[in-house]
């Protein structure tokens, strides 16, 4: 069983996590959380920490940020939008227990310190802005250091905010490069 408590959106997302893991998954309704749910997850934070795994699109994104907001202490997991897409439904509820296995495999924390290891310059040198196929690089290189696609200055600040080392960068770079060569 995984010691954090995962946190999802909906019924179906709990229903989606529980199949592919032995874990504890709570929902938050959408934005209907209130102010107890908040004082509720920071209890469990502090006592088993959770895993934020939200859906892949913006409502996702804002849920994930004002609970981020709220409690510094939680790690966060990303699926891709084309892993939890079926029939135009993006959610967490669509991917394979694989693809949420992997997420949650790949669940990074939310540093407490921010670094400034990386700077814009190092995005726009690895073509990962400003150039042709920054999108795509952006949203392999999200996936391969389970970060998930976001634009450049969203990738600055999680590269910078979850721990993310300058030797994976390297080897995420590397290894998007070997791909696009075969």
């Amino acid at each position: 069983m995984i010691k954090e408590v995962i946190v999802v959106e909906g019924k179906d997302d709990i229903t989606a996590v529980k199949a592919a893991l032995d874990a504890e998954v709570i929902a938050t309704g959408g934005f209907a959380y209130k102010k107890d749910f908040i004082e509720t997850l920071k209890k469990i934070a502090d006592n088993r920490g959770i895993i934020i795994l939200t859906d892949p699109d913006y409502a996702g994104e804002q849920i994930r940020k004002d609970l981020s907001k709220h409690i510094k202490n939680c790690k966060h997991a990303f699926l891709p939008q084309g892993k939890a897409l079926k029939k135009g439904d993006i959610g967490v509820e669509n991917a394979s227990k694989e693809d949420i296995i992997e997420a949650i495999s790949k669940a990074r924390p939310n540093e407490v310190e921010k670094s400034e290891e990386f700077t814009k310059e190092d995005l726009i040198k690895h073509g990962l802005a400003g150039g042709p196929n920054s999108s795509e690089k952006r949203e392999r290189l999200g996936y391969i250091l389970g970060i998930g696609y976001c634009n450049a200055k969203q990738l600055l600040n999680r590269l910078n905010n979850f721990g993310i080392t300058r030797e994976e960068f390297n080897q995420a770079l590397e290894r998007i490069e070997k791909d696009g060569k075969q």
